[in-house]
């Protein structure tokens, strides 16, 4: 299993944006040490809190300060953009990183976002899939005449070839169109609403459209491009991790109740949040021990993912939140990932032992200076 964070990015308001912004960097780096595999930031135009623009800028300054941590545009709203363009930039974006960048592409979920620039939000999944088309074919260096209500292309094709083979995902929630989408086109899948009460009982029947929509296309899925998303934060105990997020968590659930049907809304105690949290299964909020059992579980329902990503959110203060990513790497991806295994095998030999190494030293200690005074004699 591979981890990340997937950062909208989710800012508590009273946070200087500007020293936000420069800290979605650090944290880029950051992950990059602790051993992390990727990174997706959003696009955003409205409400204050999600406050990237461009995730192509902030790729290419991640990019900089990062060496092995993959950087995900999660997501770009196609409808936004005019097709052609955008596909130059993140080809772009793939010369800059060496094969870094991975393209991840929604329809936009902010309203404000869409009204303000004229867009109907009904059409936007409508458009996103129609976009989506033309730029994967512009990857594949095909030369491209198509036109819609909204954009023409004639004869159009990219100047730069792909530097790399990089990974298409796309978004999917509650409903089937994201899965759909997924298999028709032979790309990866974001679960976004994985820990949802109602969207962990459909993630294995999106599986199973993604595998009938890919099989009628010609494709191969692999679960190991399947990636879901939750909401997760640990500390050493559960009494430090409620004390943490009442930074953050109470504000940021409240402000997504009005964008998300499906949000939890407002507590009259962080102890409240914090159990509904826990006992619905929509996220962590508790000690590495707990992180395990809910992404076992997450393993179970869906029947097998590869990426698990973090809701990428201010829920505690910036220190506790570094720390709580350091935690996870410590302690949860090495248990995740079989990497103690071969190591507890390993002291389980010594134990079982008993104390036969330290006395065989002590006799080989007791035998050498003897050898050494006789010897000297």
């Amino acid at each position: 299993m591979r981890f990340g964070v997937f950062l909208g990015p989710y800012h508590r308001f009273g946070v200087n944006p500007n020293l936000a912004m420069h800290r979605d960097l650090r944290l880029a780096a950051h992950l990059d040490e602790l051993g992390f595999d990727e990174i997706w930031f959003g696009e955003h135009h409205s409400g204050g809190v999600e406050t990237i623009a461009s995730p192509e800028v902030m790729i290419a300054a991640a990019a900089q300060h990062t060496t092995n941590l993959k950087l995900g545009t999660g997501v770009l709203s196609l409808p936004y953009h005019q097709p052609f363009v955008l596909a130059d930039r993140v080809l772009q974006l793939d010369h800059l990183t060496r094969g870094r960048m991975m393209f991840g592409a929604g329809p936009g979920q902010l309203l404000e976002d869409a009204t303000m620039i004229g867009i109907e939000p009904a059409t936007q999944r409508a458009r996103m899939e129609e976009a989506l088309e033309v730029i994967l074919r512009l990857f594949a260096g095909e030369t491209v005449t198509a036109k819609t209500e909204w954009f023409t292309l004639q004869d159009a094709v990219l100047q730069l070839p792909r530097y790399s083979d990089f990974e298409v995902a796309v978004t999917g929630a509650v409903s089937s169109s994201g899965p759909a989408l997924a298999g028709r086109h032979g790309a990866a899948l974001l679960s976004l609403a994985a820990t949802d009460p109602v969207g962990v009982e459909r993630l294995a029947g999106h599986w199973e459209t993604v595998e009938h929509e890919a099989a009628r296309r010609g494709h191969t899925p692999d679960r190991a491009s399947w990636r879901l998303l939750g909401p997760m934060y640990v500390a050493e105990t559960v009494e430090q991790a409620k004390k943490d997020v009442a930074y953050g968590m109470p504000w940021l659930l409240d402000y997504l109740a009005h964008i998300t049907p499906t949000a939890l809304g407002s507590f009259d105690s962080v102890d409240a949040l914090v159990d509904a949290v826990n006992e619905s299964g929509r996220g962590v909020v508790g000690t590495p021990d707990m992180a395990v059992e809910q992404l076992t579980r997450l393993q179970e329902k869906s029947g097998g993912f590869g990426t698990y990503l973090f809701q990428g959110s201010d829920y505690a203060r910036w220190p506790a939140l570094l720390r709580s990513y350091e935690l996870f790497a410590e302690e949860v991806i090495p248990r995740m990932n079989g990497q103690l295994e071969p190591v507890g095998r390993a002291v389980d030999r010594v134990l079982d032992s008993g104390f036969l190494g330290a006395e065989t030293t002590a006799r080989s200690q007791a035998e050498a200076t003897a050898r050494y005074r006789a010897g000297r004699a």
